[in-house]
């Protein structure tokens, strides 16, 4: 399995920018879907973004036009660029890879299959006051 590191996050006033990074120690990194996923406290963890090794993304409704996903196939990393940051946002943050041909044709939109086989990143505090 890949092995995935963490780095970014931290705290910031509403309206703030915040950036995640994710660093996959697999040499095979491009055959991965990545995605971000966040747990508030007492909520359940949710996948927010991906992109495939095509570049599709994905967004939920509640970060579209706030955040940026990127992907760097050279370096190994996975980047999230958070803007316009709100309370609603603070959570725990987690960064997660599956192996393509794990996902049977599916995409790589976050799934159960992220929890199931995926490989996943420490996790990093983001916290947004008002």
């Amino acid at each position: 399995q890949v092995r995935l590191v963490q780095s970014g996050g931290g705290s910031v006033q509403t309206g703030g920018s915040l950036r995640l990074s994710c660093t996959a120690s697999e040499s095979r990194y491009s055959s991965y879907c990545m995605g971000w996923f966040r747990q508030a406290p007492g909520k359940e963890r949710e996948g927010i973004a991906s992109m495939a090794n095509d570049r599709t993304t994905f967004y939920v409704e509640s970060i579209k036009g706030r955040f940026t996903i990127s992907r760097d196939l050279a370096k190994r990393t996975l980047d999230l660029q958070m803007d316009s940051l709100n309370p609603e946002d603070t959570a725990m943050y987690y960064c997660a890879a599956v192996p393509t041909y794990r996902l049977n044709g599916e995409s790589c939109v976050p799934s159960k299959t992220y929890f199931a086989v995926g490989s996943w990143g420490q996790g990093t505090q983001v916290t947004v006051s008002s």
